[in-house]
């Protein structure tokens, strides 16, 4: 269920009214995923964190919910009351970067699996403004975007997964260049040649992991 449709389920933040049209998920082995991405040469020219607008007011506009205090909600462990405003009071997540308990949403950066600075590197810079700016706040897939402590998604920045990877490698790493490459499909966004042989050489140590993406509307 994408975080979308949980927030219907739990009454706070309902579906939108209409729904564009949705391709059927595509199930790959993990090595499989990798070798599809399509490889090009990364570019930064132009790009400004200004040119992908987020946090915007999610799925339900009504609700006083940005797209933050959303993954926030989809997220916890233990579920925050939600006060006047959609301020939050309480709760608990697990930030799987470093395997850490964080029992205040202050404490958590909301983290874009693949940075945006990354992202325009890699196809985002042709995009329209309204395309980047649904890119920034993909509620559609839960990989997109993850609730994580301050400090982890801070060490990451804009990096990809040649320059960092989860301090807690035991138990991320095969998660994460797996979310990384779900959400890359999922946005036809493009990989350098090192990044998609480190992703490979990564992929190795997880032989039963698959990738299931859905093509973003």
């Amino acid at each position: 269920m994408t975080r979308a449709a949980l927030a219907g389920a739990l009454s706070l933040l309902p579906l939108f009214t209409t729904v564009p049209a949705h391709a059927a998920p595509t199930t790959l082995p993990l090595e499989q995923a990798i070798a599809s991405l399509p490889v090009a040469v990364e570019s930064r020219d132009g790009y400004s964190r200004t040119a992908f607008k987020h946090w915007n007011s999610g799925a339900n506009a009504a609700d006083g919910c940005s797209t933050r205090n959303e993954v926030l909600l989809a997220e916890a462990v233990i579920r925050p009351v939600v006060l006047a405003g959609c301020k939050l009071e309480g709760g608990q997540w697990h930030s799987y970067y470093d395997n850490r308990d964080i029992t205040s949403a202050s404490g958590l950066d909301i983290d874009h699996m693949v940075p945006l600075a990354e992202a325009w590197d890699s196809g985002a810079s042709q995009w329209t403004a309204k395309r980047r700016e649904a890119y920034a706040n993909d509620l559609g897939a839960d990989a997109s975007l993850v609730a994580v402590s301050a400090a982890s998604n801070r060490s990451k920045a804009d990096q990809d997964p040649t320059q960092w990877l989860p301090p807690h490698a035991a138990g991320a790493t095969c998660q994460y260049i797996t979310e990384w490459t779900a959400t890359k499909k999922r946005w036809s966004l493009t990989a350098d040649t090192t990044e998609q042989k480190v992703l490979t050489q990564l992929a190795a140590a997880c032989p039963d992991a698959t990738v299931t993406y859905e093509p973003a509307p």
